[in-house]
């Protein structure tokens, strides 16, 4: 009998982490030099940017006087059109989130430096995956 309770108990935890378990949401002490990463040629905010950017709304309503800028960035590769494009829509997308928390979008500014500002110099995925980000900083 003990068995079968814990083999019950087993395939409710199992389906529970399937279903993307418990993330803890954390407000962060200070919101300067947030990034959120993105995948190559995407603004899609993956589950650890979606965390990070949770915690990055709930700061802003636990101090609702501060106000950020969100900067999107690009690695090296496209041109300065295209990454300008993309740095917009990345930054767009990090906005997003925050706001659908609850946060009053006149809060939040948004800028795309596109490549002209990478956080790691060189080439290569090993460099490129950090420059690829929306960075968040006070106003």
């Amino acid at each position: 009998m003990k068995i079968k309770h814990f083999a019950l108990l087993a395939t409710a935890a199992g389906l529970l982490s399937a279903c993307g378990g418990s993330s803890v949401i954390t407000e962060p002490s200070d919101l300067n030099h947030q990034k959120v990463y993105y995948a190559f040629d995407s603004s899609e905010i993956n589950e650890d940017a979606r965390i990070n950017l949770l915690g990055q709304a709930l700061y802003m309503k636990n101090h609702p006087s501060t106000k950020i800028q969100i900067a999107g960035n690009c690695d090296e590769r496209g041109t300065e059109e295209y990454n300008l494009a993309l740095g917009y829509r990345r930054s767009a997308a990090a906005k997003a989130v925050i706001v659908k928390d609850g946060v009053d979008a006149g809060r939040i500014s948004t800028i795309s430096y596109g490549k002209s500002r990478p956080t790691v110099l060189g080439s290569g995925e090993d460099v490129w995956k950090w420059n690829r980000n929306a960075e968040t900083t006070v106003k």
